[in-house]
This record gives structure tokens, sequence and C-alpha cells, in this order.
């Protein structure tokens, strides 16, 4: 009972570390391209991630036997309290120590290098490494480069279409009236921007670009196509975290649900109540770079990366597949900004680099508490 209710508590501290890393994904592209705010935006994740935790229960169950550790190590390490424990807690050290210096990372990469680190630790070389390259490793590899592809192939299609039906892309230009300037709500197109900017705005220093807005003109079927964009972007943005929801829940379930730590239903709603919490409390620093220092994006590009994020998380958690929606996420925003070739490229090489490191950092954590862990409880 005593190692029950600490696994289930380690369950949770995963949860809450994942929805600080996680949380704030589905909506970055609607605060990165400035559709809404940051409390907006959260609240929004929020809600949707919820739902998509609730609904895991029916849709994702596949993923939770995948997430037990079976086939990965011996069937009877994979109902010991200890072993889920070292899990649970290699994980979750791993996803809120990158969480605090602002890393995007995948809380699926953690688990799979703490289920590796724990097992080695157990029972050494009698591991399955066979299971752990088709099981794990190729979709957290191959997920990131369909999502570049097939956000950049999708973003190409679309913006084909919206030029040929005459919906052109302008700048709406505010400047501070206390500064003495004059304010214009009016379009101002793109190539007058920067004309503007170094006569009127050069002397304000403090001018950011909260101060443009990107806007669509025209309409479709009597409809400004700016506001049919900014609902179909919420709609997206909610899709993704639906289905980040979806897919987490059942990974992080699978770790105390074997040891009967609580029912499924009821262990599912406690989990999503800490990601809940988790993305509410501490998801400003991974919003701030995965919103404006990875790509800058328009309302279009924000949209399209979302719909391919949402399609190939709930494809990949109907099919029992641990992708990342970390991976996924990233991948679909770099796609489109490498084709843009507005992509930060340094930011990029910080995050991919913190996906390589995700997997051992978690597994020698997840290896020492279980080394430690007899030690301790005796």
């Amino acid at each position: 009972m005593f190692m029950t209710f600490f696994l289930f508590l380690a369950a949770l501290f995963l949860a809450y570390a994942n929805g600080a890393n996680d949380n704030f994904k589905g909506v970055a592209s609607l605060f990165g391209s400035r559709t809404t705010n940051y409390g907006v935006a959260i609240k929004w994740a929020t809600v949707t991630t919820f739902a998509g935790s609730v609904c895991s229960v029916i849709f994702a169950a596949a993923l939770v036997k995948t997430f037990t550790g079976k086939g990965l190590v011996p069937d009877e390490l994979t109902v010991s309290p200890v072993f889920l424990l070292s899990v649970s807690l290699g994980a979750a050290l791993t996803v809120i120590m990158a969480t605090f210096t602002g890393f995007p990372i995948s809380t699926t990469h953690s688990i799979t290098g703490a289920l590796i680190g724990a097992g080695f630790a157990a029972v050494g070389m009698g591991m399955h490494f066979s299971a752990l390259l088709d099981k794990f490793l190729l979709p957290l590899v191959l997920s990131p480069v369909l999502a570049m592809t097939l956000s950049g192939l999708s973003y190409l299609t679309l913006r084909f279409f919206r030029l040929k039906l005459g919906v052109t892309e302008e700048w709406t230009l505010y400047v501070d009236q206390q500064a003495g300037l004059v304010r214009t709500a009016a379009p101002v197109s793109a190539d007058k921007v920067n004309a503007l900017h170094r006569v009127a705005l050069e002397p304000l220093n403090d001018i950011r670009d909260e101060k443009y807005a990107r806007q669509y003109t025209g309409s479709f079927l009597g409809i400004p196509v700016q506001d049919l964009l900014d609902k179909a972007h919420f709609l997206t943005a909610g899709l993704v975290s639906f289905a980040r929801g979806l897919n987490d829940t059942p990974k992080i379930a699978a770790l105390m649900l074997l040891v009967h730590a609580l029912n499924l239903r009821w262990g599912v709603a406690a989990l999503g109540i800490a990601m809940a919490l988790g993305g509410l409390l501490n998801a400003r620093k991974v919003a701030e770079t995965m919103s404006n220092k990875i790509t800058s994006l328009n309302h279009g590009q924000g949209f399209t990366a979302n719909l391919i994020t949402g399609f190939l998380v709930i494809f990949a958690s109907r099919m029992g597949m641990p992708v990342s929606t970390t991976h996924v996420s990233v991948g679909a925003l770099s796609g489109i900004g490498l084709l843009t070739r507005q992509a930060n490229t340094g930011v990029l090489s910080g995050i991919f680099l913190s996906w390589v490191l995700t997997l051992p950092i978690a597994g020698v954590l997840a290896w020492g508490i279980y080394s430690l862990a007899p030690r301790l409880l005796n």
C-alpha cells in the first residue's frame, strides 16, 4: 500500500510535468501569429487537453499496453512497483528540468528512456532490444520528418489556392499616439511597412512586433477570409491539444494501473487534472519558445501546422503508435519555417540537441532511482 501511494504521486508528478511542458504546444501558433493572447490560448489548451484525456479511456487503450514495458522487459518486472516508480520519477524529473529551461521535449521520449534505464538496472542485457526499435524508436524518429514534409506540402497547396482566389496578405500598422505619431488602422501593404518603419518608427526603440497585425483581405461566400481563418485556426489548435491529451494520458496511466493504484477512469481523471494544473502554472517558458523562437508565423501557416499535427497524432493514438506530440508539432512548425526561410536554425539546433539528450538523461535518472530504491525503502 505504501509503494502504491508513492507510485500514484509519482504518476501525478509526471502528468504535471507533462502539462507544463506540453499543454501549450497545441495553441502555440495561436499565440505566435497574434490570433489571440497567452491567457485565452492556455485556457483553450487546458479545456481541450482535458477532453482528450477523458476520451483516451475509449480511443487510445492500445497505448496503455505499449507503455507498461511489456515486450521490452520481462513481464514480472512490468508489475513491480519499484520499477514503475523509477520510470515515473526518471521521466518526470527529465521533463520538469526541460520545462524550467524552456525546452520543448517529449514526454514519450522521456518515458522510453526511463523504461530502458530502469530495465537495464533490473535485468541488464536481459532486455528485449528488438522491441525497442520497432515499438518505440522508429515512430519517434520518423514522426517529425513526416510532419515536416506534410506541413510543407500542405502549406504550398493552401497558399496556391489562396492566391488563386485572390486573397492577399497585408499589414495593419499601429503607431503609439502618445509618441506624437499617427495611428492608422487601414491596411498597409508589406512593402510599405519597411519604409514607414524607417521614417516614423525608428525613433521608438520599444516598438515590437505586436504593433503589426498581419491580416488576410477578401471574402469567401460573403464572409471575411480573416474571420473564417481565425475560427478554423482555433478549431485546429483545439484539435492538437485534444490529440495530445488523447496520446499522452494513456502512457502515464500505464505506469500506475498495473499495480491497481486506481481504476482506469479515476486514474485518467486524476492525471487529466494534474496535466491541466501543470499547463496553467508552468507553461510560460516553453510557450515563448514554441510561439516566438522557432519561426515567425502568419495565420495561414499556424493553421496548416496545427492541421497536420492534429491529424498525425490522432491517427497514431488510434493505431497505438507512441509518437510524440512535441516532435510532430515542432516538425510541422519547422517544415513551414524552413520553406519560408523564417526558421530560427539556432533555436531548432538547441531543441534537437535536447531531444538527443532526453533519452539518456531519463535513462540515467531511472537507473539511479531503481538502484537506490531498495536501500531507501529498507
